[in-house]
């Protein structure tokens, strides 16, 4: 039997039809997850029970069934077995090069996250270091971590305590505020520090008895020019702390890191890092808008300032630092300290880093040149200073959707708060204080008034703000779960409850480390919550923190991290 003869033009449509059909399919899933609890973080959709990923974006959230359908020959099916899928966490504020530092530094931390409960652990742990690699390849002895607020002693180490572990060595150890260091004679001399040096502007070198004698402890400027001047590693020892840095990212759920107040070693080495192609995790940098480079940096044509990322990095915007830290009391306050450092007077209240008019200089810099700018503000005296200094850029400038942050804002008032929300200042609240400080803040710097409104954000929700919570590793560890426990709980060390009005939902403490988070890096399009389109950067929970009692949200363990689809970091039970 002849074959019939179709017309052309019906042959022609049939064909279009089956290829329309083709391109209608969707193409299958490179890894789909089932079995578990997906928390979305996006309120048109909060949970799920499946989700689908192909080419490092998200293909499908929905039911088993929709997402099965998308299930191919070569599919990756993981079975979460009750686990919790999440969005990986995002940075709003740490120092990943500085945590690179920690990695490779003498662990003087606190119980419980390390040993360092008095002046005689801390030499023990000294001495254990100098025997190793680190110390005896670079002839320095290095640690990081130590807090007299949880010393024993209640006071930093003296340099002759550190002459005790080695006089040959300069003995190193930064406090764990990164606002403050301690120096052996060794390091002193090393430094041309001596009883005819002044102190800096926005810095002091403590003193003996006669006065004028360094006794080892410098605070701020006085730290970062002279203590810091002296750990200066090799190019291929920089690279090295930086991948180290990104692990222990990687290994508490975060898929973006923040490398705020970066300098000109750590840009060139996360630059080189992306051109090679050895980025973990994204990397926003913000370089401290008061270093000479940073001009030249941000200016350079076809460089990394951007909002979109060149092999994992990109530098965010500029960072700027108006005062110290509450804890080792050099924040800068309106009202004096509760109890005033030794050899203080009783209306000792800090210090501001940098004058009036050198803060409106840097600001207006940043409002002129459209830089996203982050500024360090602890002490509400210096948030005064801030937002004095925003609110005459904007003036100037006009207003724009800048997305300026507060860093930390530990101390803010009330009234400041209304005028952040006037001035669209966003908050960055360093919120793990409540645990790891509370009751030093209670008991020693702030007074219980003042204390129980640390990292007040509770207050900024009620102001309907969008705002975000940190580590500002390697003050403390960049522990996603931490920050969660201490936010909800607002629990001390020891088992206070600091200021029960701020504690958080926990569904608010998650986005305030995930969507929230995104969006103060402009990134909300693409990350920080689980959308179809978005980036594949995931983590895995051992439990949902939505549904486990708020008192056990400390004993959630990250499983798995993703980024854009590949596993970076697998706990051992889960290899």
């Amino acid at each position: 039997m002849r074959p019939v003869d179709l017309p052309r033009a019906l042959v022609l449509s049939a064909l279009a039809f089956s290829l329309n059909l083709q391109a209608a399919a969707p193409l299958p899933a490179d890894t789909i997850y089932l079995h578990g609890d997906v928390v979305t973080m996006n309120d048109g959709q909060p949970s799920a029970q499946a989700l689908a990923v192909r080419a490092g974006r998200i293909q499908a959230v929905g039911s088993e069934a929709e997402v099965r359908a998308l299930q191919g020959a070569k599919t990756r099916v993981v079975d979460l077995k009750g686990q919790a899928l999440l969005p990986g966490f995002v940075d709003a504020h740490g120092h990943v090069s500085l945590t690179g530092l920690q990695a490779v530094s003498a662990n003087l931390l606190p119980p419980p996250d390390g040993k360092g409960s008095s002046v005689a652990a801390i030499q023990g742990l000294l001495r254990d270091y100098a025997k190793g690699p680190v110390a005896r390849s670079h002839k320095i002895i290095l640690g990081f971590g130590y807090d007299e607020a949880q010393l024993k002693e209640r006071r930093a180490p003296t340099r002759q305590e550190l002459d005790a572990v080695s006089k040959d060595l300069p003995v190193i150890i930064i406090h764990q505020s990164g606002h403050l260091g301690v120096l052996n004679s060794k390091a002193l001399q090393l430094a041309g520090l001596n009883a005819e040096t002044k102190d800096p502007e926005g810095g002091h070198i403590q003193r003996e008895a006669d006065g004028k004698t360094p006794n080892g402890v410098l605070e701020e400027t006085a730290w970062f020019s002279a203590g810091m001047g002296l750990v200066q590693p090799s190019p291929q020892d920089y690279a090295a702390m930086l991948l180290e840095g990104q692990k222990l990212y990687a290994k508490f759920g975060f898929t973006t890191g923040q490398d705020g107040r970066s300098d000109e070693a750590s840009n060139k080495t996360w630059v080189a890092l992306s051109q090679g192609g050895k980025m973990l995790i994204d990397l926003v940098s913000y370089p401290d808008i008061t270093l000479p480079f940073t001009a030249g940096l941000m200016d350079q044509p076809g460089g990394f300032w951007g909002r979109e990322y060149k092999g994992g990095f990109r530098i965010g915007g500029v960072k700027l630092s108006l005062d110290g830290s509450p804890q080792g009391k050099t924040a800068f306050l309106t009202h004096p300290y509760h109890h005033p450092p030794a050899g203080k007077a009783d209306d000792y209240r800090g210090y501001p880093a940098l004058s009036d008019e050198a803060t409106q200089q840097a600001v207006d810099q940043a409002y002129a040149k459209g830089w996203q700018l982050l500024v360090h503000t602890n002490g509400d005296a210096a948030s005064d200073q801030m937002l004095r200094a925003v609110d005459a850029a904007t003036a100037k400038y006009g207003a724009a959707d800048r997305r300026t942050v507060m860093i930390h804002a530990q101390t803010v008032r009330e009234d400041q708060l209304d005028a952040m929300k006037r001035l669209a200042v966003t908050p960055s609240f360093f919120g793990m204080h409540a645990y790891y400080w509370g009751d030093w803040h209670r008991d020693e710097t702030l007074g219980p008034v003042r204390g129980d409104r640390i990292s007040p954000a509770q207050s900024a929700l009620r102001r309907q703000m969008i705002f975000t919570q940190h580590h500002d590793a390697p003050v403390a560890f960049p522990d996603a779960i931490a920050i969660l426990d201490a936010v909800v709980n607002r629990r001390t060390r020891s088992g206070d409850i600091l200021g029960p009005d701020q504690r958080l939902p926990v569904e608010v403490a998650l986005k305030s480390i995930t969507l929230w988070a995104a969006w103060q890096h402009f990134e909300e399009a693409s990350k920080g919550s689980l959308e179809v389109g978005k980036l594949a950067d995931l983590v895995v929970l051992s439990k949902n923190p939505l549904t486990v009692p708020p008192a056990q949200l400390r004993s959630i363990q990250v499983r798995e991290t993703i980024k854009a689809g590949r596993s970076i970091y697998r706990a051992p039970a889960a290899r």
